[in-house]
């Protein structure tokens, strides 16, 4: 029986629609769900999410960027400018536009110089910036260098030339020590300012009357928003708020005299202070040899600083404020007042004076700085005009260190003037009180000795010395020197200390005249600086020593080193009917007070007072 073969079916063409059917749903479904999804998140995006995106979409596009203000500036009495602010050019780097930091310094490298310390305070200043800050790589660019990274800037994205003012000192190393200078902001530093208000500043004032003003010069911080594109670069201003600049000043600084002062010094270690008697406005404020202040501003280079700091003269050294003198026989117009104002002497009282002082019964001898002394008696007006030593040996015995020291401390001796700059050093007026406290040892009569020719345990400061003359051309005012004289235009009064009213005015006519008698007495030791002198001047010479002689030796200035010979001083205030001036100076190894520190004062002098209309013309006698 033959089988017959099964029929088989090549195409089932419902099971096919049906499959098709089911895919076509199942991607129907999905396509559905996925739209779904993207129109639920563009919905997110555009409509819910609107105000958030829109924000940060603007923060890129939007930029709040500070306004640094003008740093105040500087000028002396006449309105010569002092400190003033100048364009300049830095390369600065914002990190945040940056890919590859280091790849990026490497073709800037290429492009123009950069040192090792550029780089090495960039880095520092990165890692204290903030967020989309401009940090500074390279100060003061040269017209080619701007060029240069102008035509390369697509192959340095965040890199830009940012235009500044910056602090510059027209006079150069003249005011150095007085004005000081403006330097970047240093690590530590910036922990203490006001970040908001030095956003937009790179400088700061470091030392001298830029930092003692600081808040005043600076100003306050402005800011604008910004649009800018992809690359950083700025489109348009949205919205500027102007920065306030900082207040110009006036000092009482007179530019033309301090000339005069730096030329009369040629060069020599020293210091120069003048003072008004009248105001406590320092005229004149001059330490030499000096500096120019312009190579700290951008950040002195480690050649230039090493050059300066291993400078065996210190040209970085303010002598004026910090250097500390024996101040000699420019003291010993204030003993003599206060024997009288104690009643010790009176100005007719002689001393025998053989050579030297010996105190009772003891054979130690305190010579004279003229062998055989001055005469078998002296009186006041020929100890000062003549600077007896034994006269003032015995006038300090008879008055002792306590009164010397009270009265000592009313010319401002033994502590700091509270002048109107920075790191100012104080004097040294010792007492038996000093002496206990720092030595642990009572106070013996030979120290006394000493401390009436302005030697042994005392120092003062150049501008001490200053304060004093002052306190003696006024009559009793102490008050502290000011530089500054005016803000904006506003008188500033220098702080009056004390006043020496209860002594009388007799006492004060006698030691002017003895001072008077240092220049035009025959044998005063200042009588060389009369010749053509066309105002009155009182003045004292001084010769502080710097090694000391044993006793019974002589000293002989060629067998020393030039280093270790007596520094000069002098001290003088004119016209002496009138005070306008009081000068102290000291030069360093200068030996003689009033041959080579006398001089320079006058020089001082004439140049202050011959200008001014209250002098009148014509020599005096």
């Amino acid at each position: 029986m033959a089988t017959i073969p099964r029929r088989q079916t090549l195409k089932n063409t419902y099971r096919e629609r049906y499959v098709y059917r089911r895919r076509m749903f199942v991607c129907i479904v999905l396509l559905m769900v996925m739209t779904g999804v993207l129109v639920s998140r563009y919905t997110q995006l555009q409509i819910l999410d609107y105000d958030i995106y829109k924000t940060q979409s603007d923060r890129n596009r939007i930029q709040l960027m500070p306004i640094a203000p003008k740093r105040g500036l500087i000028f002396d009495r006449n309105g010569i400018l002092l400190a003033e602010n100048i364009p300049s050019y830095t390369l600065t780097v914002i990190r945040e536009r940056v890919d590859e930091l280091d790849e990026t310094l490497a073709i800037i490298g290429e492009l123009i110089e950069l040192s090792d310390d550029d780089i090495e305070q960039f880095k520092k200043r990165l890692r204290r910036r903030r967020p989309y800050e401009e940090v500074p790589l390279k100060f003061r660019l040269s017209e080619k260098e701007i060029a240069i990274i102008a035509v390369n800037r697509h192959r340095i994205p965040g890199a830009d030339v940012d235009a500044q003012l910056v602090r510059h000192y027209p006079q150069g190393e003249l005011f150095a020590h007085v004005l000081g200078y403006v330097g970047r902001i240093s690590e530590r530093e910036q922990d203490t300012i006001d970040p908001v208000n030095y956003s937009g500043t790179h400088h700061i004032g470091k030392i001298g009357l830029e930092k003692y003003y600081e808040d005043l010069l600076h100003g306050t911080v402005g800011y604008q928003n910004v649009e800018s594109n992809a690359h950083g670069r700025i489109l348009r201003v949205l919205e500027r708020h102007d920065p306030l600049p900082g207040g110009d000043i006036q000092l009482h600084i007179d530019a033309q005299v301090q000339k005069v002062a730096y030329d009369a010094m040629a060069g020599r270690r020293g210091a120069v202070v003048a003072i008004d008697p009248k105001t406590g406005g320092v005229i004149a404020m001059l330490s030499t040899p000096s500096y120019d202040a312009n190579l700290f501003v951008g950040g002195i280079s480690g050649k230039d600083y090493r050059a300066l700091q291993n400078d065996n003269d210190l040209p970085l050294y303010n002598r004026a404020l910090q250097g500390q003198y024996p101040p000699a026989s420019t003291v010993k117009p204030l003993w003599a007042l206060a024997g009288m104002y104690y009643g010790v002497v009176t100005p007719a009282t002689r001393y025998a004076d053989p050579g030297f002082f010996s105190l009772p019964n003891d054979t130690r001898r305190y010579r004279d700085w003229k062998r055989g002394g001055h005469g078998a008696s002296v009186n006041m007006d020929q100890a000062i005009a003549e600077s007896c030593d034994v006269y003032f040996y015995e006038l300090a015995y008879k008055l002792g260190i306590d009164r010397l020291h009270d009265f000592g401390t009313r010319f401002g001796l033994g502590d700091v003037t509270g002048i109107d700059n920075t790191n100012e050093r104080g004097g040294l007026l010792p007492s038996r009180q000093w002496k206990r406290d720092t030595r642990g040892s009572h106070w013996y009569p030979g120290e006394t000795i000493n401390v009436g020719i302005g030697q042994g345990f005392m120092l003062a400061t150049p501008l001490q010395i200053a304060v004093a003359t002052s306190v003696l051309a006024s009559r009793g005012e102490l008050r502290a020197p000011r530089l500054l004289a005016a803000v904006g235009g506003e008188p500033v009064e220098a702080p009056l200390l004390g006043k020496m009213e209860d002594v009388p005015e007799s006492q004060w006519d006698a030691i002017q005249h003895s001072m008077e008698e240092v220049i035009y007495d025959v044998r005063g030791t200042g009588r060389s600086l009369r010749k053509g002198l066309q105002y009155r001047m009182a003045g004292k010479t001084g010769t502080a020593q710097v090694i000391s002689i044993a006793a019974g030796e002589e000293y002989d200035s060629e067998s020393l080193e030039k280093r270790k010979r007596d520094h000069a001083l002098f001290v003088a205030y004119a016209p002496s009917e009138d005070p306008q001036i009081a000068v102290a100076v000291i030069i360093e190894n200068g030996e003689s007070g009033g041959g080579v520190a006398g001089p320079v004062a006058r020089a001082v002098m004439d140049a202050y007072l011959l200008n001014s209309p209250d002098v009148a013309s014509g020599e005096q006698q």
